[in-house]
């Protein structure tokens, strides 16, 4: 049965999908949400594909146990690897970060000359570039793998000197191919917008996943006649796997208000939601 005012349910390897919530919680106000970080298994860029597989499942596997409409998979290794298998798993939409990234990707860039940036996953998957050169088979399309971005991020390093060296070393190769448009492929990577944006310099347009991803969400809702009716502000349940001390500062920042119901589940039950060997 049809229930509009079900939340929506989104996942993350951690912290980063955080971003994602916001830009959700702007676009679509009072659509209940329901976040998962898998702050205990963090990262997944550096896991084998069926591992992630297997995490992702579990994850959205949590999330059902609380009626979700839809899922939103606000990781882009996540995203890049288990698409197939949550869509064949779960009978609600599942909006990932890869397709709707490409598409605003591409309606920015003038020269044809893109760059992404995500973990090593992500970028030894060809996610990105596939998708992009599926849609405009002209456009170049540099990657680069940032691994160290997401424990930065994790840490609430945003203006760390560590961050800004390592930012100039990752992305030098990428101004030096003479990009105009940079995605950041990685949802945790918008946490390190400012340090990211002063490395590659004014002229480059950065692209958060997330935001189009957020956009999407409202397409898939709107045609299927999920959208939440009710006049009144959504709310919003936080889960994760771990708490690490950086994971309530780190909210505070993206989604602009601080959040104090934060309840763990341990990972022992996530785990045993899914096993890709039974």
């Amino acid at each position: 049965m049809k229930n509009n005012s079900a939340p929506i349910g989104v996942f993350d390897s951690g912290i980063g999908g955080l971003t994602v919530v916001k830009h959700l919680i702007d676009a679509l106000p009072n659509e209940n949400i329901v976040y998962f970080g898998d702050t205990a298994r963090v990262p997944y860029g550096s896991k084998s594909n069926d591992t992630v597989i297997e995490y992702s499942i579990q994850n959205a596997a949590f999330l059902m146990e609380f009626g979700v409409k839809a899922i939103v998979v606000a990781c882009n290794t996540a995203s890049s690897v288990a698409m197939e298998s949550l869509r064949e798993k779960f009978a609600i939409p599942v909006i990932g970060m890869i397709e709707p990234g490409a598409k605003y990707g591409l309606g920015y860039t003038s020269t044809n000359k893109i760059g992404v940036i995500g973990t090593r996953s992500t970028i030894g998957n060809n996610a990105y570039s596939k998708k992009i050169k599926e849609i405009n088979s002209e456009v170049e399309v540099f990657e680069k793998a940032c691994p160290l971005f997401v424990p930065f991020a994790e840490e609430g390093w945003i203006d760390h000197p560590a961050t800004i060296a390592v930012a100039e070393e990752y992305l030098e190769p990428l101004k030096s191919a003479g990009i105009d448009t940079l995605i950041l492929g990685c949802t945790h990577y918008p946490i390190l917008r400012n340090v990211i944006q002063n490395v590659v310099g004014s002229t480059i347009k950065l692209v958060d996943s997330g935001i189009a991803a957020s956009y999407s969400v409202v397409k898939e809702l709107t045609e299927k006649d999920l959208l939440n009716t009710s006049n009144s502000p959504g709310t919003q349940l936080y889960y994760v796997s771990d708490v690490p001390t950086t994971f309530k500062f780190v909210a505070s920042l993206f989604l602009g208000k601080d959040i104090y119901n934060v309840k763990k589940v341990e990972t022992d039950y996530i785990s045993s939601l899914f096993s890709i060997n039974k």
